[in-house]
């Protein structure tokens, strides 16, 4: 037999009955008399060519085996119809689709998280894309079309295409190995510019032969911030590091906070940006101001800020 194509109608009727528990239940709650729902439910029967409820009698009705079955599939299809019009009508009152976002590796990992944590329950209609990068790799993606919206250092302040709004900080603080020739007291001004500096380095051009708190010529490069921790407890030269991603090393001991004449470390500024030609829609002006809520809470963010180290 030809099976029939179901209407979303009889599925939702299907669904009524099987919540409320009875088809003037299922009357009540559509806002149609009970001869329409049980008119509804045999054509649903008709066009599938199975019993979906046992009614005999007078008792309610219930589930055949065939009804349980399907019962997942007729959820399935209405939740897509009801995301679907959800993100109809978010689209026509001016809320984004999808939204790209690249964060700075310096922002705090525990911010970012619990801010996405609660964009996804503001906003469940919205695909979100995360990409996570370091100095000019941040503006990039927003130049390059690749994101919308950038939560970004202060080496991005002096690109004329995009727009910026300060919103915290983050504190860099110089460290090493316990053993580590700067660990010990009393170093002298410039003994720093004899050992070996680990630097992060940009993946993209924007900042290419710019310096940002380099004072040794002897350096590293890497691009990964992870590495750099993990070069640094190993006693692979010294760097400025995120306090809030070695404050466990600092309490452990595995690194020391460098007591340096030349104070290297520093704030770093966090910026909201995106492009001038693409004001923020209200999915990420609202995650501007939750990453500006989340980092004033956060114990790392300090209030004076200054340059990138």
């Amino acid at each position: 037999m030809k099976l029939g194509d179901p209407t979303l109608d009889q599925l939702r009727i299907f669904l009524a009955i099987v919540e409320e528990g009875s088809f003037g239940g299922a009357a009540r709650r559509m806002g149609r008399a009970v001869s329409a729902i049980s008119y509804g439910v045999a054509q649903l029967e008709a066009q599938l060519d199975v019993k979906l409820f046992a009614r005999e009698g007078s008792r309610k009705p219930a589930l055949t085996d065939a009804g349980k079955g399907l019962l997942a599939e007729a959820r399935a299809v209405a939740d897509n119809v009801d995301a679907l019009l959800a993100k109809t009508r978010n689209l026509h009152s001016g809320l984004e689709s999808d939204l790209a976002l690249v964060v700075d590796v310096m922002v705090p990992g525990v911010v970012t998280a619990q801010v996405l944590r609660a964009f996804r329950s503001m906003f469940p209609t919205v695909a979100l894309r995360l990409n996570v990068e370091a100095l000019g790799a941040v503006a990039a993606c927003l130049l390059d079309d690749e994101a919308q919206l950038a939560i970004g250092g202060p080496v991005l302040a002096d690109y004329p295409e995009l727009e910026r709004q300060a919103i915290g900080a983050v504190e860099l603080i110089p460290v090493a190995a316990p053993d580590h020739p700067l660990a010990q007291p009393g170093v002298a001004p410039g003994q720093s510019r004899k050992h070996l500096q680990l630097v992060l380095s940009d993946r993209s051009a924007l900042t290419a032969g710019r310096e940002f708190s380099v004072l040794s010529p002897q350096s590293w490069r890497l691009a990964d911030l992870g590495a750099k921790h993990s070069l640094l407890k190993e006693n692979i030269g010294w760097g400025n590091m995120p306090r809030h991603m070695v404050s466990g090393d600092l309490a452990s001991g595995a690194l020391v906070e460098l007591d340096l004449p030349e104070r290297p470390g520093a704030d770093y500024t966090l910026h909201a940006l995106w492009r001038r030609d693409a004001r923020p829609g209200p999915a990420a002006s609202w995650l501007i101001d939750m990453f500006r809520e989340r980092l004033a809470d956060c114990t790392t963010v300090e209030p004076s800020v200054r340059s990138r180290g």
